[in-house]
């Protein structure tokens, strides 16, 4: 065994271990928080947690074991089972990343109907779209025999054996997966995005307008006090848009990769190197490991969540654990 090969083992249990830690703490503040619960994002980003706790549970301790051992972790049956989750999940989690975008971009460019255009019924009929969908696909690829052990990735995924025969029809049936999955939910993803930068931007246009006015008026303010409100300026100017290139730059990072190897293997000249391979795979599953800390621990109503939980275990009360102080300022 060689560094490179401790190397991946180490880094896949890195990754596993922070999905499933940070996965399952978004479970935590969606069971205990009523203010989580009661935003219509919480469905989407519940099926999202939900599809990178059976990740981290099931296809990385498979990719693991595949490195370990350089051959099939288990038998054919539960390669089979592998795989066809490996297909599902992964999936169903670009299809929920389009659908909160879908939502980000309701409630920013039309934030007067957002109420009735985004209900919980209107959410739950979009994840379930999202998991026939991935069911679709990973059926088709279980029931024609295209899923097995695949030793460029040490994983069991969508994988034609060497024997088969059907090869124009497997060539086919990746690339209609990969642009169903991967190229329509970077196509939503990157519009929606775009066009809330696009508001964002004019509205921050405007408050620069109306500050800049204050401030000419205002002609015995501080010098310090303009500054700050100048700086202030430039910081709303990019937060959005550092937002929206996390959002987007971690999707097309972590699964671009993966894709284009799989269909650039596709070439009957093309041989993945297993390194390579590993590695792709390990960015995909690293999307499992951030998506917790890109769409919800890092919000206020997530981070109070789970200041009360704390409190909870600690048996405190959240107010007067500072003194009465707001749950803001503590």
């Amino acid at each position: 065994m060689n560094l490179l090969d401790i190397f991946l083992e180490l880094l896949i249990v890195v990754i596993a271990v922070v999905s499933l830690v940070a996965n399952l703490l978004v479970l935590l503040c969606f069971t205990c928080s009523v203010q989580v619960r009661a935003q219509v994002p919480a469905i989407f980003i519940m099926n999202l947690s939900f599809c990178n706790i059976l990740i981290a549970l099931l296809n990385m301790p498979s990719t693991l074991l595949g490195v370990v051992k350089h051959q099939k972790p288990f038998g054919d049956h539960f390669c089979y089972t592998v795989s066809f989750m490996d297909t599902f999940l992964t999936t169903n989690t670009m299809l929920s990343m389009a659908a909160l975008s879908i939502d980000r971009w309701i409630a920013v460019v039309f934030p007067l109907t957002y109420p009735s255009k985004m209900r919980l019924k209107n959410a739950a009929l979009m994840v379930s779209y999202a998991w026939l969908h991935s069911l679709a696909f990973s059926l088709t690829a279980l029931l024609l025999s295209w899923v097995d052990y695949n030793p460029a990735y040490a994983s069991c995924t969508v994988h034609l054996r060497d024997d088969a025969e059907s090869r124009g029809h497997f060539m086919v049936f990746t690339a209609v997966f990969h642009a169903c999955t991967f190229a329509f939910s970077l196509f939503i993803l990157c519009f929606a995005y775009l066009k809330v930068l696009q508001v964002a931007r004019f509205h921050c246009k405007r408050i620069d307008v109306i500050t800049v006015q204050t401030l000419l008026l205002l002609v015995d303010i501080h010098p310090s006090v303009k500054q700050r409100c100048l700086l202030e300026q430039k910081k709303r100017r990019h937060r959005a848009a550092k937002k929206i290139s996390i959002f987007i730059g971690s999707f097309v990072l972590c699964f671009t990769p993966y894709v284009i190897t799989r269909l650039t293997e596709l070439a009957p000249s093309v041989k993945v190197a297993r390194y390579w391979g590993i590695m792709s795979k390990c960015l995909v599953y690293s999307k499992a490991a951030s998506d917790p800390f890109v769409y919800s621990l890092l919000r206020q109503q997530y981070k109070m969540a789970l200041f009360g939980i704390c409190n909870r275990i600690l048996g405190r009360n959240l107010y007067t654990l500072s003194g009465h102080c707001s749950p803001t300022g503590m």
